[in-house]
């Protein structure tokens, strides 16, 4: 059996290394891919663009692929499932109209309102000056979002009523494009945040174990939003009950909110939550796609083949799967990024150490690089996500950051507190 992984990222790298494991995978290929599925044995890269949609269908048919999976959200956006299901093949990932939960935080919003689900109050302004009178209404300190995608770039947690300003005139102004023409101004919840993705057929919904990402690129939570800057799994943030109730408060209900917009939706379902200090679990954003750190957690805590949770979720047959099966394991990811990210960063460093620290047993999940002849280089703002497990948190975290401490190029950075809320 063979797969086609649309994607260049950690997420994918992650994701072609998981399916690889299963003896029923002869060969994974990945689109544009990065140098570490370059390197990976059964796996190889093939460049085309990942908006190049005709291309991708020809070489899934012309070479037999069982199934496509969409890694990042912006092809989701633009409509690749409706393109490739249209030639009959099969695809891990929601339609165009599905992915309006990530593309469109107002439209989304609409439906956890219908739907009933809680997430905090919000309000959607695409005019400045209506936008300022809200915020001096509302007050600091407040969350402000680009409405469309903006690679995890378009939040600002605005701790001033200056800063909330800011962020709105920027937005409004074209920072971030097309995305940004539209602003979701929402009240700041206090808590944890978690992650829970979850898969679904469009019938049946099922969580996957529940992550903490580290969002903001300073320690201790500070500084500027990215696209995450590590993770760890499973959180103890969320327990038995507390998953159960996110599964009926949360997953089930939006299930059927995107039922009654009659939307099938096949793929990952990514709610982002954050847990307040009442206990209860309230969404901050849905997401289309697999989590970035998140997936590379959770990929190597799951026992169950991941080729056959995907195949039951195209094939609408997700109610018929056995419980998940899990390692229990703890997982911990540290990012090593370039040196300013998440604004301008230098890319063409060299990487060392890559092998050394394959050896101490952590898995290297490649993101934002490329192999240049036999030298990989940075080439991109998160470079590398190590991954590494253990038998308590402590010692997945500990090992991690030896795996890290293995690895060198210029001008390379790391958070040092990846987990330190579980180690708290």
């Amino acid at each position: 059996m063979k797969a086609l992984i649309i994607g260049s990222g950690g997420r994918e790298h992650a994701l072609a290394w998981k399916l690889l494991q299963s003896p029923r995978m002869t060969e994974v290929v990945c689109i544009p891919g990065n140098g570490g599925t370059a390197l990976l044995a059964g796996c190889r890269n093939l460049p085309l663009s990942i908006s190049d949609f005709e291309g991708i269908a020809r070489f899934s048919l012309v070479n037999n692929m069982a199934f496509v999976v969409i890694g990042p959200e912006q092809p989701l956006a633009d409509g690749i499932t409706d393109y490739l299901q249209a030639q009959n093949i099969k695809v891990f990932g929601p339609t165009q109209a599905g992915a309006q939960i990530e593309a469109s935080k107002s439209w989304a919003k609409a439906l956890m309102q219908a739907a009933g689900v809680p997430t905090a109050a919000s309000q959607t302004f695409t005019e400045l000056s209506a936008a300022i009178a809200y915020l001096e209404q509302q007050g600091a300190p407040i969350v402000v979002k680009a409405d469309g995608l903006a690679a995890g770039k378009g939040v600002t947690v605005a701790p001033t009523l200056a800063a909330a300003k800011t962020a709105v005139s920027e937005s409004l102004a074209g920072r971030f494009g097309a995305s940004g023409n539209r602003v979701v101004i929402e009240t700041y919840l206090t808590g944890q945040e978690v992650s829970v993705l979850a898969v679904t057929d469009g019938l049946t919904i099922r969580p996957l174990i529940p992550a903490q990402d580290h969002k903001t690129i300073g320690e201790g939570d500070t500084g500027a939003n990215t696209g995450g800057m590590g993770a760890y799994a499973p959180t103890p943030v969320v327990d038995e009950a507390l998953l159960t109730r996110i599964q009926t408060e949360i997953l089930q209900p939006i299930l059927q909110a995107l039922q009654q917009k009659e939307i099938t939706y096949c793929g990952v379902l990514y709610a982002g939550l954050i847990i307040t200090p009442q206990g209860d679990p309230k969404v901050i954003e849905f997401n289309c796609r697999f989590g970035d750190p998140e997936t590379q957690v959770v990929l190597p805590l799951l026992a169950t083949p991941l080729e056959e949770i995907m195949l039951a979720c195209i094939e609408q047959r997700l109610a018929e799967l056995p419980p998940f099966e899990w390692k229990p394991e703890a997982a911990a990811c540290v990012v090593m990024a370039a040196a300013g990210y998440p604004e301008a960063y230098p890319k063409g460093m060299a990487i060392h150490g890559l092998e050394a620290a394959a050896e101490t047993g952590a898995v290297v999940f490649h993101a934002g690089t490329k192999r240049v002849q036999q030298q990989v280089q940075a080439n991109g703002g998160r470079v590398l996500g190590v991954t590494a497990t253990g038998e308590t948190f402590e010692a997945a975290i500990a090992h991690a950051y030896k795996a890290v401490d293995c690895i060198e190029f210029e001008q390379s950075y790391c958070r040092r507190d990846i987990g330190y809320r579980v180690k708290a």
